[in-house]
């Protein structure tokens, strides 16, 4: 049991599960923020379009009195449009995020390097760029 707890303990501590850890926080902060933009901006637009008709409160009853079973349709119409616009905002920020670093990308490319080596004047070798002398046939160079 002790050896279960140890591995449970490096896998908690190691980074990924903190990464993920604040990604579900954040995400469920941005659920809000995006509920609250279909719910109190999306759908009153949408609702004066329509003539004053409220999708969210569209259903159907099957059945007389309080017992009646509903089908809320609108409700998840709502949640379609809350999951597109979910859907939407993150391609946007991935999309931006993978153009950022290509572009990163190309600019370490195009960085040209120095050079290492260099050629021997005398026996056209493959040498060190910093050698004052050629390995290879000993001659001294400038």
């Amino acid at each position: 049991m002790k050896k279960f707890f140890e591995e449970f303990k490096k896998f908690i501590s190691r980074g990924n599960v903190m990464d993920m850890a604040v990604g579900v926080i954040i995400g469920g902060a941005f659920t809000a923020i995006v509920n609250s933009l279909v719910n109190d901006i999306f759908m009153p637009v949408l609702s004066l379009i329509t003539g004053g008709f409220d999708i969210a409160g569209m259903s159907v009853s099957f059945g007389v009195g309080d017992n009646a079973a509903t089908l809320n349709y609108g409700a998840f119409l709502s949640a379609v449009i809350n999951f597109l616009l979910i859907a939407l905002v993150i391609f946007c920020i991935i999309k931006a995020m993978n153009t950022a670093k290509d572009k990163m990308i190309r600019k370490a490319e195009e960085e040209p390097k120095a050079p290492t080596t260099k050629k021997c004047p005398y026996c056209m070798s493959e040498i060190d760029i910093q050698a004052t002398r050629c390995p290879h046939c000993t001659s001294e160079l400038q």
